[in-house]
């Protein structure tokens, strides 16, 4: 004999088999779209993604249709308010003060992003080292970081800034090594708790060596911690670079820089010359807000305890 014809209800009671997939399943890779969805949907994460597109367009694609040399001089038009021939004025020296901003945010993003990358790399390899071997090692390696971060990272910076000739590469070296020793511990706290699990536990069971279990199994799990750090540091590079420039320690003049601009029309506050004093004030609180706004949104879109 063959089975029973199914009745309307029996229909009924065998779908929901079919229906309610879990979402885990459907996805292949859910914790990744749900990242990307949740800040995608940040209204944080497009005010910061909007705002750094147009200083980068700004910075590197300007200079392409505003073609003024920024080192320049002309005596004969010192101080000159906007006017259709200098869009945003001249300085002290006559020199085309929109140019001149449109290469200090080019000099500003291209050192602060590059030091920001070598920092990552120097911390997180670092952490992963010092949290998957443990044991003396780690306890030795943590205690340099411990020395390392009793030092004022201020006093620090101007110390290698007086002791080298300050360059766009010394400046990125400068930077990427007195800004790691935070980015270490982050990986290292997560690497502690990683390690444990596991997957990790089969890898090297089956004979995965240290190098391979941080590659493959370790990084990947950390990598969402080091976006966000990364994107900070982006944001505290570039006001490294601009506070040093403004107490005199940065790049040599005439190279164009926000900071040593912002220095420069301190001298010109009370003479109504508003185009030295807000352009460059606006343009590094304008970069710095939307790197950090989308910092912020990154943090909550792979944080999922948020």
């Amino acid at each position: 004999m063959g089975p029973p014809p199914l009745l309307k209800g029996d229909v009924m009671a065998v779908q929901p088999s079919t229906v309610l997939i879990p979402e885990e399943i459907a996805d292949p890779s859910p914790g990744t779209s749900r990242a990307v969805r949740l800040f995608l949907h940040n209204p944080m994460a497009w005010v910061g993604l909007i705002g750094i597109v147009l200083i980068v367009l700004f910075s590197f694609v300007g200079p392409f249709l505003y073609r003024v040399n920024p080192l320049a001089t002309n005596v004969n038009n010192l101080m000159a308010a906007p006017s259709a021939q200098h869009l945003l004025g001249t300085d002290d020296l006559g020199r085309d003060y929109l140019s001149r901003m449109m290469y200090g945010g080019r000099l500003s993003l291209i050192v602060g992003f590059s030091a920001a990358v070598a920092s990552m790399i120097i911390g997180v390899t670092y952490g992963l080292i010092s949290g998957l071997v443990g044991g003396w090692l780690d306890s030795l390696l943590m205690r340099i970081i411990d020395v390392l971060l009793s030092i004022p990272t201020l006093f620090l910076l101007l110390f290698l800034d007086v002791t080298f000739q300050p360059s766009p590469l010394m400046l990125i070296i400068i930077l990427a090594i007195t800004s790691w020793f935070g980015v270490t511990r982050l990986v290292r706290s997560e690497v502690l708790s990683i390690k444990q699990r596991d997957y990790v536990e089969a890898s090297r069971a089956f004979g995965a060596n240290n190098l391979h279990i941080m590659v493959k199994e370790l990084l990947p799990n950390v990598i969402g911690t080091v976006m966000v750090a990364t994107t900070f540091q982006i944001a505290g590079a570039i006001i490294t670079i601009a506070t040093l420039s403004f107490l005199g320690l940065g790049l040599p003049p005439p190279e164009p820089n926000w900071g040593t601009m912002l220095s420069t029309s301190m001298s010109y506050m009370y003479e109504n010359s508003w185009w030295l004093i807000y352009p460059p004030g606006i343009a590094l609180l304008w970069t710095v807000l939307s790197i950090n706004f989308i910092s912020e949104a990154l943090r909550g879109a792979l944080d999922s305890r948020m």
